[in-house]
């Protein structure tokens, strides 16, 4: 194309319509390039016009782009985009998520990885049987080491571009008998066996046929194919996915990834924010582009997102503002607990909505799952229609609904749906045909699955194994409806789910959201303390799913994750529990120090820039997480936002009138002290009869008979017998066997 042509496309519509920075970005299609896109300063915008601008230039054709998303969704969106800017549909590209792509060049390399081109992609549930094949063939407890957790840890392997040969026996530790090396080397010859391949193979055998020198031809073809590669969300990319990146790229050089150090969320999953930290150590002479004028959020707000993240040590650094008005400041409000938070809450939604703020437009954003529930019920009391994003509603969560499963059978033994879903839950041995065969002699007998269950235990239908099975889950029923009138709905709860070994199994599980969902069930034994006992809970829980089951209203409140909140913007959001150990969370710190806290940091960055006018941000002095009330301070976080961008709220007299560390100092707190005190008990309910209970955080005092103690809902008693953390207290009202982690020493 000549210089005159190329001097016409310079001043086309589609870059007019840029700022400075993203025009640059646009236009610098040589060499090596970072494009820094804070939050809300146009970055799809940027990626699909430079799209356009390669096509529009002659630059290249189609077939010689690489262009890199993370989800079908944006892929398909930017498909969309460069369409209707240049009036059709663009064929022949190489336009994709990293799998995909991946998968693609795959088919057409497989025999150097021992595959056909038709190789089968194995989901999750495949992984896991074929694991669990193996480490019956090595003779490996499957219970003691769980086969999803095994392949996870591959998975993990795979996402860091490691081989089994590159994976040290120090790296392997002990974990199922210390033979992952060898469980994952016969992984991977049974995959080829099989044909098949998992998706974190797709990276990695590209990865080795690239390196293979006798497959040099093979990564040469692609470097003269692709003359430009774009990257979307750079900052979430894992090793794998960065090597792959990085052999692709040495060949024009010409790489443009695009993405925000401040918005990388997702170390839990194996997302390396050093990759783009190093960007410019990686790539010779490369040049970085800071998109800093934001389009979404007024000043105030950016101000206030810009303080915080200001605190991190690794980042690159921008500063991100707006051609708009300053706005309202960002508003910090302290309140004395979870249920005045949830309130307070709720009736603010109702005063904007008043205010001709839609519902679709308010969204509130929780640091952990287990905070949902007040809210929920909240809107639920209030009339406020409201929609779970990423995730069931609470009530309706797969642990939340097991649980409840086994409290109703404890208090109505005839509730054969409940008893059908947790009676091999966890893993008991009781299968298909046994359900089958207990159901028969229920209808033929014209008695409850239950009680059906009780006599089969006790005849010769079944063998020696699942009689013992189906007699040991019956007494341990007859063993919790016994505790009804003798202990707290709440604490026997807790028996429950420790006794059973549900809270063992979830211990057990070595997957993402098996922490959420401890801390779900920790919320729910919470829950139950604000009712008279298991019947009136069991009754209410049945009102709130009937409720929600009827509610279809297109305009609701938004509720969610900190988390599965990147990438969306509402006018009003709200950012509750801000405050150390809930946010940052105390896991967090505790696992991976101030790596963890700068996470954290990014992420209290990515929720107050999901607001485009309002931000309020709450706080409580007092929460009751696990069964106590605990003391709590505001966040860090909230230490970090500067005066001239918030106003703060306080009730009368909490934590001396005002919420920032001086103002604790000054009335005997100290914000360090606080925060060692704010570091809540990291076991479920410490009552587990197998797995591994997480060690405490906090030192829980040892009782002795003739101790005095306090119960939140049955006063002051004298211990009289300690078995383990069981108490037999006399209260005023009778004994009552309850749980050490229910109760305070008095001193």
């Amino acid at each position: 194309m000549s210089h005159a042509s190329e001097e016409t496309h310079n001043n086309s519509p589609y870059l007019d319509a840029l700022n400075t920075p993203q025009r640059e970005a646009v236009e610098t299609l040589e060499g090596p390039l970072l494009v820094l896109a804070g939050a809300g300063t146009g970055k799809t915008r940027v990626l699909t016009t430079r799209l356009v601008h390669l096509l529009n230039t002659g630059k290249a054709y189609p077939s010689q782009i690489l262009a890199v998303t993370f989800t079908n969704k944006a892929a398909q969106e930017m498909r969309n985009r460069v369409a209707n800017q240049i009036g059709q549909q663009v064929e022949g590209w190489w336009l994709g998520t990293f799998h995909a792509l991946a998968a693609r060049m795959l088919r057409r390399h497989a025999e150097h990885v021992g595959l056909t081109s038709n190789f089968t992609i194995l989901d999750a549930d495949d992984q896991v049987r074929l694991v669990k094949q193996l480490m019956e063939v090595e003779n490996i407890d499957t219970k003691k080491w769980p086969p999803k957790n095994v392949a996870a840890i591959i998975s993990r392997w795979k996402d860091r571009g490691k081989v089994p040969s590159d994976i040290s026996q120090a790296d392997a530790g002990d974990y199922a008998n210390g033979r992952m090396i060898k469980i994952y080397t016969a992984y991977q010859e049974r995959m080829q066996v099989l044909n098949a391949c998992d998706f974190a193979d797709l990276l990695l055998h590209m990865i080795t046929i690239f390196k293979k020198p006798e497959c040099a031809d093979i990564l040469a073809d692609y470097h003269r194919r692709f003359k430009y590669i774009l990257v979307d969300e750079y900052q979430d990319t894992n090793v794998a996915q960065y090597l792959w990146l990085r052999l692709l790229a040495q060949g024009t050089g010409n790489i443009c990834c695009v993405g925000d150090d401040d918005q990388s969320i997702y170390g839990w999953r194996g997302a390396e924010v050093g990759n783009i930290l190093r960007f410019e150590r990686d790539f010779k002479d490369a040049k970085v582009v800071r998109l800093e004028q934001n389009y979404r959020s007024t000043g105030h707000i950016l101000e206030a997102a810009s303080a915080v993240i200001a605190n991190n040590e690794g980042r690159l650094g921008k500063t991100l503002w707006s051609a708009s008005d300053k706005g309202d400041k960002v508003n910090v409000r302290g309140l004395w607990d979870g249920e005045a938070e949830a309130r307070f809450v709720g009736e603010e939604i109702e005063s904007f909505q008043r205010k001709g703020v839609p519902l679709n437009q308010i969204a509130v954003l929780v640091r952990a799952g287990f905070q949902m529930r007040e809210f929920e019920e909240r809107f639920i009391q209030l009339g406020v229609p409201y929609r779970v994003i990423g995730g069931p509603r609470f009530y309706e969560r797969k642990e939340i609904r097991d649980a409840l499963a086994y409290l109703r059978v404890t208090a109505q033994p005839a509730d054969d749906l409940a008893l059908e879903r947790i009676i091999n839950t966890p893993k008991r041995g009781i299968g298909d045909a046994t359900i089958q065969k207990l159901y028969a002699h229920a209808r033929a007998a014209n008695i409850s699955f239950y009680q059906s269950m009780v006599d089969l235990s006790q005849t010769e239908e079944f063998g020696a194994k699942i009689r013992t099975t189906l007699s040991a889950l019956v007494r341990n029923f007859e063993n919790w409806r016994s505790m009804l009138t003798q202990m707290h709905h709440a604490e026997l709860a807790a028996v429950i789910l420790d006794e059973s070994g549900y809270t063992a199994m979830w211990q057990a599980d070595k997957s993402p959201d098996a922490e959420g969902r401890l801390e779900n069930l920790k919320e729910l034994v919470s829950a139950m303390q604000e009712f008279e006992n298991m019947e009136a809970f069991l009754e209410h829980i049945a009102l709130v799913l009937e409720n929600q089951e009827g509610d279809n209203n297109t305009d609701q409140v938004t509720l969610m994750t900190l988390h599965g909140a990147k990438g969306l913007e509402f006018d009003v959001v709200f950012l509750p529990g801000w405050e150390d150990g809930v946010f940052p969370s105390q896991r967090s710190l505790d696992e991976n120090g101030n790596v963890g806290l700068e996470e954290e940091r990014r992420l209290a960055y990515v929720g107050i820039t999901r607001a485009r006018k309002r931000s309020i941000i709450s706080h409580v002095a007092n929460r009751r997480m696990y069964g106590k009330w605990v003391n709590g301070i505001p966040s860090r976080f909230v230490e970090e936002l500067p005066e001239t961008a918030v106003e703060i709220e306080t009730e009368p007299g909490l934590y001396g009138g005002g919420a920032r560390s001086n103002h604790w100092d000054s009335s005997g707190w100290n914000a360090a002290q606080g925060r060692d005190r704010f570091r809540p008990n990291q076991r479920l309910f410490g009552t587990s009869s197998g797995g591994t209970s997480q060690a405490p955080t906090a030192r829980e005092p040892a009782f002795s008979a003739g101790d005095i103690v306090r119960h939140d809902s049955f006063g002051e008693g004298r211990v009289i017998h300690v078995s383990g953390n069981k108490l037999d207290i006399e209260f005023k009202g009778g004994a009552k066997r309850v749980l050490s982690s229910f109760i305070d020493k008095v001193e």
